[in-house]
């Protein structure tokens, strides 16, 4: 006998996800992300952030809120807290910077490597890297890599490829990134006056690609657009990691920012994501992902290696973050990914 759905809570019961469970799994298999909508990260102080990615970045705010609340408490997983939100935009995607103004977070070790398993960064596409180099100098931002890097012609996947790490006020790790003709999305191409154009993708440290892959492309339905082995000494001085040697995966969705894996085949020395970790750690960047059914896709998240934080699919009052509901889970190497739906 078919089962009603059942009725829809702020936070649902175990008896409800339970019954959700019994689903048939056409009806779960048919939950797939329809976009990235943004990359969101975690800050110390909100004010010293938005002059660092508005003015020394070119970064656009389009909304501030703060919010508190059992439901939001629900769906981080963070007691009693109050937040700060501001979302920004740069070209066509979007970036959204969190202040946990109570609880306050922990900071990331000061010793993080580009190999640690809580490393993520996110992107940006600039039209000169020459330029956009020298505008961040006279800028004053920390270096992450030694220098800008081009990846080696010998390289079929990433051979011309520019790229420098660098480093937000709380030591968030960014990219700036500049595709030579027929690399990367053809829209990067276009001729253009702006120098900064907007964000590629977001990384991030994966243990095992097959095991991510069985989460991001065979549950949420994200597709594979490019794959590398990337090493020698460029790649060593991009990441700043010596003896680098990467394999890298990237998938996209319909729209909105691509994912990018990087599992480190050598050096082995990366730590792991800490296993402590709450959504207010200044580490703890959360990819918002947009779907039909977020409780849903979170279930089955869960059958991928994924495990929850929010305890089901929580209800947001007031669409003040942009969604209606969503649901929080970390993936198999413990990075965050927020399931919403608009």
């Amino acid at each position: 006998m078919r089962r009603k759905p059942a009725r829809r809570h702020p936070v649902l019961s175990a008896l409800a996800l339970a019954i959700l469970s019994l689903l048939p799994a056409e009806a779960v298999g048919a939950a797939r992300v329809l976009s990235v909508d943004s990359v969101g990260v975690v800050v110390s102080d909100m004010e010293r952030s938005l002059r660092f990615y508005t003015e020394v970045l070119p970064f656009e705010k389009v909304r501030d809120v703060e919010v508190a609340g059992s439901n939001y408490e629900h769906l981080e997983g963070v007691f009693g807290l109050r937040m700060r939100v501001v979302r920004l935009r740069l070209g066509g995607e979007f970036l959204e910077l969190t202040e946990y103004l109570a609880p306050r977070g922990r900071p990331a070790p000061a010793d993080s490597r580009s190999n640690d398993g809580w490393f993520q960064h996110v992107a940006i596409v600039v039209a000169d890297m020459d330029r956009a180099y020298r505008v961040l100098r006279e800028r004053g931002v920390q270096h992450a890599s030694s220098g800008p890097q081009r990846l080696p012609d010998w390289n079929p996947g990433a051979g011309g490829i520019q790229a420098f790490y660098f480093k937000d006020p709380d030591g968030h790790p960014l990219e700036i990134i500049r595709f030579p003709t027929g690399k990367g999305d053809p829209r990067w191409q276009r001729p253009t006056d702006r120098l900064f154009l907007g964000i590629d993708h977001t990384a991030i440290v994966v243990r095992d690609t097959e095991a991510s892959l069985r989460l991001y492309r065979d549950v949420l339905g994200l597709r594979i657009v490019g794959e590398s082995e990337n090493h020698g000494d460029e790649q060593e001085h991009l990441n700043n990691v010596f003896g680098a040697r990467l394999r890298i995966t990237a998938l996209r969705a319909a729209s909105g920012p691509g994912i990018e894996f990087l599992e480190y085949l050598a050096p082995s020395d990366g730590r792991p994501y800490p296993a402590d970790s709450r959504a207010n750690d200044l580490w703890s960047w959360q990819t918002r992902f947009v779907t039909r059914d977020a409780d849903a896709v979170a279930r089955e998240a869960r059958g991928a290696g994924s495990r929850w934080v929010s305890p089901g699919a929580v209800t947001v009052p007031g669409r003040e973050l942009g969604f209606r509901e969503g649901s929080l889970v970390r993936d198999p190497d413990g990075h965050a990914l927020l399931l919403v739906e608009e």
